[in-house]
């Protein structure tokens, strides 16, 4: 066994020290600037999003450059954002409004017991609480200032973040292939081709997560107005859009949604509370062994178990934004890992390939013998 003279150990251990020291800098540096990866990482996913209608619209329009296509589509991408945003704000605006000019009487109904509100304070004993509990309350609100403040400046921040995400994506899909291009200049053909497909096979990912998980909002909410609508419940569109909005959150969305629809029930009535209570029991287990099961089939083939531990990690990181980006980055590591697993085993992939069955993005299902594999394929030779 050789023996390490006190010059290799001194040098070992500087080394050692000084990854330590490059690691907790870099650390921090992430810390400082997360609020910036935050946008990167939110419009990466923009980017992978719609740049599959930029190419549909580039076949379509031949004679349209790349940026005028590009800009075309994140126009209406923003325009329909911007309608959705306003379909929610406005109506909560003039609704605060008409709250604002009937709040004298409202009081007095709640005060009387009359109206639902009134009904509802009077069974939850709301007034009674509010009497013993007035100082507690009234300072409460006197402390309402430095949140209000809060508030305004992280709008703000709001604002800018929502105009960089747009910029950065717009520039992301209209310098991605030549940046694509000169990154895979850097390789090998052999390995640039494989970092092609893998990148191709994460970009079918995201695209189907993100197109799946609109598609399963909007039933969401078409369901939810229909039943709101049908008990008379007042806001019933208003309602219906916060619960689909809040259904693209994975986990907690579709509850969060839930309770406001509840608490919109009880006040209109009880049975009424009790009747949206059962559907969103009923519509979560759809959902969740229906309809996202037929949705992500062909694009994010995840175990049940992986998707809950997945978002519990990325919640417990990064919030709900860990919660959205959960189930499409632990996609992309299920095929990185089955990847390198074919490599080694020397079974690649000759395209992009979508599934825990690998099946082909641009074929039918696949052969049954060989995951990935077509009808009529020759053998596969492993790689060199």
């Amino acid at each position: 066994m050789a023996v390490l003279d006190n010059k290799t150990v001194a040098r070992y251990t500087l080394v050692v020290i000084g990854l330590v020291l490059a690691t907790g800098l870099l650390l921090a540096l992430v810390y400082q600037a997360r609020q910036a990866i935050t946008w990167i990482v939110i419009a990466t996913f923009f980017a992978v999003a719609l740049r599959p209608a930029v190419s549909w619209v580039e076949r379509r329009a031949r004679w349209l450059r790349r940026w005028l296509a590009t800009l075309i589509v994140f126009i209406l991408a923003f325009a329909l954002i911007a309608g959705l945003v306003a379909a929610l704000v406005l109506p909560l605006a003039r609704e605060a409004a008409h709250l604002a000019d009937n709040l004298p009487k409202t009081i007095a109904d709640v005060r009387a017991g009359r109206g639902p509100i009134g009904h509802l304070a009077r069974r939850l004993h709301v007034l009674n609480y509010v009497q013993t509990h007035s100082e507690q309350l009234r300072g409460y609100l006197s402390r309402l200032g430095a949140p209000t403040l809060a508030l305004l400046r992280g709008a703000v921040t709001g604002v800018a973040g929502v105009v960089t995400i747009f910029v950065l994506s717009y520039l992301m899909v209209l310098k991605g292939p030549k940046v694509t291009n000169g990154v895979l200049a850097l390789f090998d053909e052999r390995h640039g081709q494989r970092i092609r497909r893998v990148g191709g096979d994460c970009a079918k990912t995201v695209t189907g997560y993100i197109t799946g998980n609109l598609l399963i909002s909007v039933i969401c909410g078409l369901l939810t107005y229909v039943v709101l609508a049908v008990l008379g419940v007042p806001y019933a569109g208003l309602i219906a859009l916060f619960v689909g909005l809040t259904d693209l959150i994975p986990l907690v969305g579709a509850t969060l949604g839930a309770v406001v629809g509840v608490i919109a029930g009880f006040t209109q009535s009880v049975i009424a509370g009790i009747v949206i209570i059962v559907f969103f029991i009923i519509y979560q287990q759809v959902e969740n062994h229906l309809l996202q099961p037929v949705v992500f089939s062909r694009t994010v083939q995840l175990n049940p178990l992986t998707v809950l531990v997945a978002i519990l990690i990325a919640v417990e990181l990064a919030g709900i934004l860990g919660a959205l980006l959960a189930i499409p980055v632990a996609g992309i590591i299920q095929i990185v890992a089955r990847d390198i697993w074919n490599t080694r085993n020397g079974r690649l992939n000759n395209e992009p390939a979508v599934g825990a069955q690998q099946r082909p993005t641009t074929t039918a299902a696949p052969d049954d013998d060989e995951p990935g594999a077509r009808p009529n394929d020759p053998p596969r030779a492993p790689p060199t």
